[in-house]
């Protein structure tokens, strides 16, 4: 009999991959969605019609709707990946951001109790890197002391300590995956990553001036989220329940991603000045854009208290799990996005040059 999984927050980077993952795996996939006027189903597309993928309208603000889709799929396993997941944002929305993504992990467990599936279900609570904000030693590791320097680390910093307290108190199945940064061609364009991919191809196809960033000197562990997924389902294969460090154990400025985002392109950047006065020439590049400031720095994107310097150590689990943190490099990663970027720009070119006429006869306006 097929394993059921439920994942909540399926509809983002994170959960289209691992749906896609454990669709191979040979599992039946149930997702949870919000309902919305805007459809936010764009990286699951490919995946609807397939008669193991199933998607459920719920909330992670309303029990009442966990329970009902936990009583009616009983699942094998649940991911907890839903959060409003934003750093920056959760300074803006704390009170929201606190109840989806800290109140939402004990919605979830306690539905998993209320349904009578305490002794079956495994439970994975996605955690983050936020969790050791103003870091108290480098690398870290799962016995790092936490200090959560945001709104968004503090609603994760409950939601790590109840999923404990659970697994604890009521001997659940109740893994956290302490999940440094992991991008993909699939991130939310808000996101620093996805942001310089997509600005550096749009500068590069002429529909964008300049990138504007807040520190570039940020340290960060950047891995694949392709790869971190299965990092994820390993951790609820095992025989007893434990948290892990899911990191590369490599460290990158974001001022160095921007650099390999635009020599992907075959664009040098020469950077100049410190701090909020800092801002990169093009030195090498097309004609067109040899010195002018395709990249500075603006204040505004700084945040109230900022993570500076994440580095994650993977060791345990590549020695428990056999999990390969560095299956895809940093250098890969970053080509994998811009070169998806590069061909998002291209049809935007193409849809801005195409005659009105020849969309409404070829059909593809209706």
């Amino acid at each position: 009999m097929k394993k059921k999984a439920l994942i909540t927050g399926i509809t983002g980077q994170d959960g289209s991959f691992l749906s896609e993952f454990l669709l191979d795996k040979g599992y039946e996939v149930h997702g949870i969605i919000r309902r919305s006027s805007v459809d936010q189903r764009e990286r699951i597309q490919h995946l609807e019609g397939k008669s193991d993928f199933h998607l459920h309208y719920g909330d992670m603000s309303d029990s009442l709707s966990i329970i009902k889709i936990l009583t009616k799929v009983l699942p094998d396993e649940i991911y907890n990946l839903a959060a409003q997941s934003h750093v920056q944002v959760s300074f803006d929305v704390p009170e929201y951001t606190a109840d989806v993504t800290g109140l939402g992990t004990l919605r979830i467990l306690e539905a998993v109790r209320c349904v009578g599936l305490q002794d079956k279900c495994k439970i994975y609570q996605a955690s983050t890197s936020e969790l050791y904000g103003k870091v108290q030693e480098v690398p870290q590791s799962e016995t790092t002391p936490l200090h959560p320097y945001s709104p968004y680390a503090v609603a994760k910093l409950y939601g790590y300590w109840i999923t404990k307290e659970y697994r604890e108190a009521y001997n659940m199945f109740c893994c956290n995956g302490i999940l440094f940064n992991h991008e993909s061609e699939r991130r939310g364009e808000t996101f620093v990553t996805r942001k310089i991919t997509l600005a550096a191809t749009r500068i590069y196809q002429g529909l964008q001036e300049v990138l504007e960033l807040g520190n570039l000197s940020s340290l960060r562990d950047w891995g694949y989220a392709k790869d971190y997924v299965e990092c994820m389902w390993l951790m609820l294969q095992q025989e007893k329940p434990d948290d892990y460090v899911i990191a590369t154990g490599e460290q990158h400025t974001v001022r160095e991603f921007v650099i390999e985002a635009f020599k992907v392109l075959g664009i040098e950047l020469q950077f100049y000045g410190s701090g909020v006065n800092e801002y990169a020439l093009c030195i090498n590049g097309p004609k067109r854009l040899i010195g002018k400031t395709l990249v500075k720095v603006n204040p505004d994107f700084y945040r109230p208290t900022d993570v500076v310097n994440l580095l994650g150590d993977p060791t345990k689990a590549k020695e428990k799990l056999g999990w390969n943190p560095n299956k895809t490099s940093f250098k890969e990663l970053v080509e994998i996005m811009v070169n998806n970027d590069l061909k998002n720009t291209i049809n935007e070119i193409s849809i801005k040059n195409i005659n009105i006429n020849e969309y409404l006869e070829h059909g593809i306006v209706k």
